[in-house]
């Protein structure tokens, strides 16, 4: 019998995305407007362009990661700590594919100022995930401790 308390489904996730998508969409119709068309530089046009689509790809390819290829869903209903594949890299993947491909379609506006707003998605990660890991620490115990001790919150990084 398994005497952990059950973890939640989706956890903060959704709030989290439907925050960052909205600030995303601001950040789009503020880069359009004429007060901000200094944040534009031609000569950075092409770099700006391709460096979104990388990162449009890396977080679909990342999200991909950790719902399909490490079957979060079923561990979840499971009870079991995912620490394996891309979850060695990032403790939070799917939030962080989410920050990282709205970072890549920022990039494709090719408007420097838009580039604060990745630094309030990982700000609102920070305070939003702490309710989650609390659960976490709840229910796996000293086996989440360690991990989080080796394992980034949000940004993804080479295994310790």
């Amino acid at each position: 019998m398994n005497n952990k308390k059950q973890m939640s489904h989706s956890g903060v996730g959704p709030i989290y995305v439907i925050l960052i998508l909205i600030l995303t969409i601001s950040a789009i119709y503020i880069g359009k407007l004429k007060c901000f068309s200094f944040g534009q530089f031609h000569v950075m046009k092409i770099p700006s362009i391709i460096l979104g689509i990388i990162l449009i790809v890396l977080g679909i390819i990342i999200w991909v990661q950790a719902v399909l290829v490490s079957r979060i869903n079923k561990n979840i209903v499971k009870n079991k700590l995912v620490t394996t594949g891309i979850y060695a890299w990032v403790r939070n993947p799917i939030y962080s594919a989410f920050a990282i491909a709205f970072t890549g379609v920022l990039f494709l506006q090719n408007n420097m100022v838009l580039l604060i707003f990745p630094f309030i998605y990982w700000l609102l990660l920070s305070i939003i995930i702490r309710k989650e890991e609390n659960v976490l620490e709840k229910v796996f115990g000293e086996e989440y401790l360690l991990y989080k001790s080796k394992v980034n919150r949000c940004i993804p990084w080479f295994p310790k």
